[in-house]
Parts: C-alpha cells; structure tokens; sequence
C-alpha cells in the first residue's frame, strides 16, 4: 500500500514499517436522521494538525512510540450499502493478512459491520466492546437491515449470545432493550460503570473496539447526526478506553462525527484528540 498523501498527525510511516493501519470509510448512507458522516474522515485528517503529537496522559508520542500508516479514505458507492461493506471488508481483510492492527474512521455506524465480518473470519472466538447512546439492536429499521441502526443486531448474528458487551446506552426502540434482556448481548444503560469488571472477564479472547461517538454528551460533541442528552464526558470515554484497549484487542473502529454540524470544530478536535490516544494506547504495547 501506498501512504495517504495527507495523512492524520504522526501517522506517516510506511506500511511495511507499522504495525497500526487507519483508513477513513466515508459512508452515510442509511442515515436516519442528519447525514454528514462521510466527510469525518477528511475532517479529522484536515484538523488533527491542530493537536499534537504527545499525548501528556499516556507519556506516549505518536512519532516515536507508534508506527502508523494512514491508508486514506476508500472510494466506496454512496448508493450500494452491500457493496460498500464488501469493499471495506476486503480491506480489512488485506490489513490482517499482514499481521497489521486495522482502525477504521466512519462515516455511519453500519460500516463497522464490515470490519466484524473481517476480524471475525479470522478470530474465531471474538468479542465486541461497544461504545454507544443507541443499541443498535433494531432487526430491521423502516423495513431494511443493513442500517446503522440494525449494525449490532447484524454483528451479533455472525457472534451469537455472549460475545456482545454495550456501554452508554441511552436510546433505542422497547424492543431492542427487551430483546437484549433475554440475554443476547449485555448492556450496560447510561454509563461505563461496569466496564472494569467485563474487561476483567474479557482477559483472554480476542475483542473488536467500536467508538460510537455519540456516546458522548451532546453538550460536548454537538457534531453527530444523532445527539442524545445524558452521554459521558470525553474524560471517562478516555478512560473506559484505555481499560478497554488494555485487553486482547485486534481491531478497533471510531464513528458517527459529522464535522459540519458542529461550526465551532470542537467535535471534531474531540474527535482527533480521542484518536491521537486511541492510537497511542495500542500502538504502546508494542514498543
């Protein structure tokens, strides 16, 4: 592969050299509600020059301490849901091969599904970690399955019960909290208090990290297609991933900032920050 010309800050190493891939999968097309989430790749690239590249939590540097490759953004189809999974699912699959940690920069939620098709064809017995203010657990919305708002419904076939673990949900239809009450997946409503303990659990079996951004509070990440009121502050999303990016973490993927909806930049500066450390948390374990 050849490196993205603009690259995210620091993440400028040859593809033979590092061991951590991003790419941007900009796609919104089964958004729902206020579109825009194709453009957060190019946006957070165009806008991480405004952080730097140390980390003063972590004590890390993205130049020294990680070896990043920026693939750039894939071309995908805006009108072939299907076909964009599998254009994005062959990529992931190429990074793996290469014994390469994949992250991957949404665009919509349901392109995380592509990267699970992936990692799971080739972990076996993997698990999801999911950061999120919406289940995502609808079986079809508005008669479609392939939608963001069906993305973990859609994971959860390819893994079963058990393997799913959800973390600040705060909205979804009464069907998909009961549905996820009778055991198919563990949530954990309106905060990340429990995750400590299912890290703990989750010590050995290989585990995909999906960031849905709005996650967070609106009153500190105003720009996603679909705000919720009572989210987390990016001091405890932080926090919850650096617990979760200290276990068997294989592949990783943030999502859902749709930069023009927030004209201040501070979403997409949150944004950049949470990568830059993100990226610092993994690419430290292989010093």
């Amino acid at each position: 592969m050849d490196r993205n010309v603009h690259t995210f800050i620091g993440c400028d190493k040859e593809y033979s050299e590092s061991n951590i891939v991003i790419f941007g999968a900009p796609f919104d097309s089964t958004t729902s509600y206020r579109p825009g989430t194709r453009f957060a790749s190019a946006a957070m690239r165009s806008e991480s020059f405004g952080i730097e590249t140390y980390s003063p939590y972590l004590d890390l540097d993205l130049v020294s301490d990680a070896r990043v490759f920026d693939g750039g953004d894939l071309e995908l189809p805006f009108g072939s849901p299907e076909a964009a999974l599998g254009m994005i699912q062959d990529f992931t699959e190429e990074i793996l091969a290469d014994g390469k940690f994949p992250v991957m920069i949404g665009g919509e939620h349901l392109m995380t599904l592509a990267a699970v098709r992936a990692v799971a064809a080739r972990y076996s017995n993997l698990h999801i970690i999911h950061f999120d203010a919406h289940a995502d657990l609808r079986d079809d919305y508005l008669g479609v399955k392939l939608s963001h708002a069906c993305v973990i419904r859609r994971c959860h076939e390819i893994l079963g019960d058990d393997r799913i673990f959800q973390f600040g949900i705060r909205s979804g239809d009464r069907s998909e909290f009961a549905w996820a009450d009778e055991g198919h997946v563990t949530m954990r409503k309106f905060d990340l208090r429990t995750l400590p303990e299912v890290a703990e659990k989750l010590a050995d079996p290989p585990i995909y990290v999906t960031v849905d951004l709005d996650v967070l509070d609106p009153s500190q990440f105003p720009g996603t297609g679909t705000p919720e009121a009572g989210g987390v502050t990016f001091t405890e999303l932080r926090e919850a991933l650096k617990i979760a990016l200290g276990r068997n973490v294989v592949a990783m993927d943030m999502n859902e900032l749709s930069p023009a909806l927030d004209h201040s930049g501070a979403s997409t500066a949150l944004a950049c920050k949470l990568m830059r450390e993100a990226l610092l948390m993994i690419g430290g374990k292989y010093k």
